[in-house]
């Protein structure tokens, strides 16, 4: 089994999230958090703060671990994405387009869904009211949903 442990950001504030869209590679064309690769002697939370950084141009002190999801595809099982899911609260510096990201604020009512990956529908209401969550998730080919686990 080969696990890459990775890590994604949210920024949420009152009524509002700050997502980027992501302008190249894995994903690219979605809206999402911030993150990607742990680098060697690197903690996990470290990696989120430097990829936060990296791709919004902003810097956090705090960081809270909510989520802990595992996504793999039906043609690949054995190629595990673990990825680490903080919330920020406060930063510092203005969200900045990036080569990666395009940084953009939105209403918590207003999440564009149909433009992100299909399992953000299942834990980001759970991200948003505070609540700790565990689970995987089972993409196709066309990176749909096939089966899912949250805890």
């Amino acid at each position: 089994m080969n696990r890459k442990i990775l890590t994604l950001c949210i920024v949420h504030q009152d009524d509002r999230v700050l997502l980027g869209m992501k302008k190249r590679g894995f994903g690219m064309g979605k809206w999402n958090g911030f993150g990607g690769k742990v680098q060697e002697n690197e903690s996990i939370e470290a990696a989120a703060k430097r990829e936060l950084f990296e791709e919004a141009n902003i810097q956090v002190q705090e960081l809270e671990q909510l989520g802990l999801l595992d996504f793999s595809w039906s043609k690949n099982p054995d190629q595990i994405l673990q990825v680490n899911i903080f919330k920020a609260t406060q930063f510092t510096g203005i969200p900045t387009e990036t080569e990666e990201m395009k940084p953009e604020w939105f209403s918590i009512k207003d999440i564009p869904y149909e433009k992100m990956w299909a399992d953000d529908i299942h834990w980001i209401p759970l991200f948003l009211e505070n609540k700790k969550f565990k689970g995987n998730f089972i993409f196709d080919d066309n990176n749909n949903v096939l089966e899912y686990r949250l805890d």
